[in-house]
C-alpha cells in the first residue's frame, strides 16, 4: 500500500471512530441536552438551521451558516472521499485535497469561537477535525503520486 493511501485510510478509520466518541459536553442552556454529545447526534445538531432539533437553537445567523457547513463538509467526507480516491482524476484529487484542507480550516470554527467553552469539547471533536487534515495530506500526495506516475519514463529493465 502506497502512503497517501494510508494516510487516507487512517483519516477514514478516524473520521469513523469520531461518530461514536464524545464530541462536547453540553448543559446549562441547552436544557434538552445535557452531558457528553456522540459524534453523530452533533452532525444531526449541526444541522438544526436546516433540519430543527428539539430543544436546541443557534443563537446567532452565523452561528448556524458555520455548523451548516460544517455538517456538509461531513457529507462530502463520508460520500466524496471514496469516490475521489477510487475514480477521481489527478485534477479531482488535487482540487479536492484543497478542499478537504479548506474544511479543516471552517471546522476549526468549532474551537476557535468556543472561547472560555473550548474547554467542553472532547477527543471525538479532534479526531473529526484531525481526519480532514488527514484526508487533505493523503489527497495531495496521491495526486502527486498519479503525475509522477504519468511522466514517468519506462526504464530499460521495462522496455
Amino acid at each position: 500500500m502506497r502512503r497517501p493511501q494510508l494516510v487516507i485510510g487512517c483519516a477514514w478509520l478516524i473520521h469513523a471512530t469520531s461518530w461514536f466518541l464524545p464530541v462536547v459536553k453540553l448543559g446549562g442552556n441547552h436544557s434538552a441536552l445535557y452531558g457528553p454529545v456522540r459524534g453523530w447526534i452533533a452532525f444531526r445538531m449541526a444541522l438544526l438551521a436546516v433540519w430543527p432539533y428539539e430543544g436546541v437553537h443557534s443563537d446567532a445567523w452565523y452561528y448556524a451558516v458555520l455548523s451548516t457547513v460544517s455538517a456538509a463538509t461531513t457529507l462530502m467526507f463520508i460520500v466524496g472521499s471514496p469516490w475521489v480516491v477510487t475514480r477521481g482524476s489527478q485534477t479531482v484529487q488535487n482540487a479536492s485535497a484543497w478542499i478537504a484542507a479548506t474544511a479543516f480550516l471552517v471546522n476549526s470554527h468549532w474551537y476557535a469561537l468556543s472561547g472560555s467553552d473550548r474547554t467542553d469539547l472532547n477527543i471525538g471533536y479532534f479526531l473529526w477535525w484531525l481526519s480532514f487534515a488527514l484526508l487533505a495530506i493523503g489527497l495531495f500526495g496521491l495526486s502527486r503520486h498519479h503525475k509522477v506516475d504519468e511522466y514517468r519514463r519506462p526504464n530499460r529493465t521495462e522496455a
